[in-house]
């Protein structure tokens, strides 16, 4: 059974930071495409980072130069680290595998949701002013 399970949200100050785990069991997550959303309420579900196989990785805007994602091939876990974190990022996180090996490649990949799958249960992050 292919599962991941978010975790490492909580409540910071504008201009802290987190690091969010993404654990995953019945897969390995340097064989796949991964990618970290985030839902804030009343908003679409939108990819912010995601990370192939081969390590590439790609950022919306919104995060790029704040947002870095990595994986640990060990433990099997990918990661996201947030950096100089906004308000605006206040959202309901969650990770997710491509359904296929090129799906982190495509353009809009961050809000072509259907394209994931094994969702996460996902983790609060709350930034405060």
């Amino acid at each position: 059974l292919e599962q991941l399970e978010e975790s490492g949200g909580g409540s910071v100050q504008a201009g802290g930071s987190l690091r969010l785990s993404c654990a995953a069991s019945g897969f390995r997550v340097n064989d796949v495409c991964m990618g970290w959303f985030r839902q804030a309420p009343g908003k679409e579900r939108e990819g912010v980072a995601g990370i192939q196989s081969d390590t590439r990785t790609s950022y919306v805007d919104s995060v790029k130069g704040r947002f870095t994602v990595s994986r640990d091939n060990a433990k099997n876990i990918v990661y996201l680290q947030m950096n100089n974190l906004k308000p605006e990022d206040t959202a309901e996180y969650f990770c997710a595998t491509g359904r296929a090996p090129y799906v982190c490649d495509l353009p809009s990949w961050s809000t072509r949701i259907s394209l994931f799958r094994n969702w996460g249960q996902g983790t609060q992050v709350t930034v405060s002013s």
